[in-house]
């Protein structure tokens, strides 16, 4: 099982925002950010950092395939 991301890549491209900026305003380590890149399962408290920092749900961030 995978997990995709790239709700939130979107996101990140509408807001004209890089991997680093993320990091900076969802407060979340590049070793993180590094795992979301290869669609790899992160912790959910990431997950809620995100969407607060967005103010989105999480489908609009995430799917599993």
């Amino acid at each position: 099982m995978r997990v995709n991301y790239n709700g939130l890549w979107k996101i990140l491209i509408d807001n004209n925002m890089k991997k680093t900026d993320l990091q900076e305003v969802a407060n979340i380590a590049p070793a993180t950010i590094a795992k979301m890149g290869k669609g790899e399962f992160v912790s959910m408290e990431t997950l809620y950092k995100v969407c607060k920092a967005f103010n989105v749900d999480i489908g609009d961030i995430v799917s599993i395939r």
